[in-house]
């Protein structure tokens, strides 16, 4: 992967005041292929030149002095970004314009169901992950719209909400989700008064969903086996290290696949993770331990010329698949039959807390969001010393039952023999 070359900018607001109009138009260069284009008529515009597949092109960022210098800057730094990964920003652009149009025909008609579900997403949602609101709209999409999506709000009945989850009935959770998300969209229009009943309230319980199965845990013999199962895989290497990260770090899997060596500070043993790729959306600073770092400054050797800790084998330039770290803890055979990536959370929490760490430790570790206001407040303090502390034991207890659990495949085999 190219790295993003660096230049100075050259432009100043006082420059681009008095820069007055031509005969003709012409260009004043900022940096980078940014420049400002002055017409005859005295209008000053923003644009981007760039090379991409060989070929020369130009996408216009916006008008001076509506725009302003720090915004195009900021807007050039996401062009160059999108570049660097091979997309078109003029493209995206155009792209990008003719969702937005669409929106707004869609918007205005408020009455129609797909129309106001859109501004629920935008409006009640704009807190959620983008991920999140992905998924809730790609279940709009598949299951709700093309039965209802054209009605106006009022004239949706039980007997349509009914309908539509009895045919995803196979799947209770999702039907109930779908019923669900059909739920929330009449909330927010019964407090927008645009109607006055819900038709998916009578439905609940109509699908009966299994207790969900909480993701096992391991017993501290288990992680020892665990652990040296991890390595005899055979994995790439950056899945590996992906596997040993993910219980150092006591993270999401989500969390981890995604790191950026940018987020990633070695000298003061800690990983920065940025609101917007947290479930709680809040920063979440992770404390390296000598372990999670000797794992890291290896994988650097393999990645640290790119973007991301863990990128793809097969593109650079975007992130490890989740399925691929599924698929090694699915082929892993120690004993426990179904154990999961996020099972590594619970076992994780689950050691600290029989060996004495605090549940405001573990908590803060976990990047649980306190329900409690009052609790809230008291978690501001970080508590670094504790949370330091208690990861370096994890990893430091990690290597002891991998030991341990070398020491009792000996005995064994020893056994056998004899």
């Amino acid at each position: 992967m190219s790295r993003k070359r660096h230049f100075n900018y050259t432009l100043t607001p006082t420059r681009l005041n008095n820069a007055k109009p031509k005969e003709k138009s012409y260009k004043l260069t900022d940096g980078g292929g940014l420049f400002v284009q002055i017409m005859p008529g005295g209008s000053k515009t923003w644009c981007y030149q760039y090379s991409l597949a060989g070929k020369r092109r130009e996408v216009t960022i916006g008008r001076y002095p509506e725009i302003g210098v720090k915004d195009a800057r900021d807007r050039h730094s996401e062009y160059r970004a999108m570049v660097e990964q091979g997309i078109d920003p003029a493209a995206q652009k155009r792209a990008d314009e003719a969702e937005r149009k669409a929106r707004e025909l869609l918007r205005a008609d408020e009455g129609q169901f797909k129309a106001f579900s859109l501004k629920w997403i935008d409006e009640r949602l704009s807190g959620k992950s983008e991920g999140y609101r992905k998924q809730i709209r790609s279940r709009l999409d598949r299951f709700v719209w093309p039965f209802i999506g054209r009605k106006a709000l009022e004239d949706v009945k039980a007997s349509d909400v009914l309908s539509i989850i009895e045919r995803v009935r196979a799947t209770p959770s999702t039907a109930e989700g779908v019923r669900v998300i059909i739920q929330q969209v009449y909330n927010y229009a019964i407090q927008k008064l645009l109607v006055e009943n819900n038709p998916a309230l009578p439905l609940r319980g109509v699908i009966e969903v299994p207790k969900a199965e909480h993701h096992r845990h391991l017993s501290e013999s288990e992680l020892g086996a665990f652990w040296r199962a991890v390595c005899k895989q055979g994995a790439h290497p950056s899945t590996t290290a992906a596997a040993k990260l993910l219980m150092y770090s006591m993270c999401r899997k989500a969390e981890v696949l995604r790191a950026k060596w940018a987020e990633i500070d070695v000298d003061k043993a800690q990983w920065d993770i940025p609101a917007e790729r947290m479930k709680s959306r809040r920063l979440h600073r992770v404390y390296l331990s000598q372990q999670a770092l000797d794992v890291l400054n290896v994988q650097r050797a393999l990645t640290g010329r790119g973007e991301y800790v863990f990128p793809s084998a097969f593109r650079s330039n975007v992130p490890m698949a989740d399925a691929t770290l599924n698929h090694l803890f699915k082929r892993m055979d120690f004993g426990v039959p179904e154990f999961s990536p996020h099972g590594t959370r619970g076992t994780a929490a689950t050691l600290l807390r029989e060996h004495g760490f605090s549940r405001d430790v573990v908590e803060l570790l976990l990047a649980h969001t306190e329900r409690s206001q009052t609790a809230a407040s008291y978690h501001h303090h970080e508590l670094e010393a504790d949370r330091r502390r208690a990861l370096q034991y994890l990893a430091d207890e990690i290597d002891r039952q991998a030991v341990i659990s070398v020491a009792n495949k000996v005995v064994s085999i020893a056994g056998k023999a004899a």
